[in-house]
């Protein structure tokens, strides 16, 4: 009999993003994100709920509203303007740059574009405004040990080649 997703079940999986509307793939994780199911919550509760009672084998598709998990988009974060205007070190597609309001609080925006004229740089979610269709490939479900369910996930042995664990909130 193949063990379910339940509660203090350690759940291997990969996942696959894509938007909904254009096909476009967001995200691709070909690399087993391990979890224990119940306990701490990498997965956003939508998907965890499509998951529970599914066992290995298993590929299941969930289709989320992203507007319902980051926020719909806040074009008065979206920032555009010349190139030369913009430090160089903030010119590269994909750049993380950290802002401050006059208040303190920090945020966290990317460039998303350079055309060599104009840089844009996007404080919105990269999913905010989307629809995405999630597709989750169950790979293993298993008891988790007392020391996984204290951890919410696999222990892996930290090596020149492994550093942990990668803790993913989709």
């Amino acid at each position: 009999m193949s063990e379910t997703v339940q509660e203090n079940k350690l759940v291997e999986l990969t996942y696959k993003v894509t938007d909904a509307d254009s096909g476009h793939v967001l995200s691709d994780v070909s690399f087993p994100l391990g979890y224990v199911h119940g306990v701490k919550s990498v997965l956003s509760p939508i998907v965890t709920s499509e998951l529970e009672g599914k066992k290995a084998g298993d590929v299941i598709e969930v289709k989320i509203d992203c507007n319902e998990l980051y926020g719909p988009r806040d074009e008065s974060l979206v920032i555009v303007d010349r190139v030369e205007n913009v430090p160089e070190e903030y010119r590269k597609a994909g750049t993380k740059v950290l802002m401050e309001n006059n208040k303190g609080e920090t945020k966290t925006f990317y460039v998303t574009k350079n055309d060599g004229k104009m840089v844009t740089i996007d404080g919105n979610n990269p999913m905010s405004g989307r629809n995405a269709k999630f597709v989750l490939e169950i790979l293993s479900v298993r008891d988790a040990t007392e020391e996984e369910i204290e951890a919410g996930g696999a222990i892996v042995e930290d090596t020149p080649d492994v550093k942990g664990t990668q803790k993913v909130q989709i």
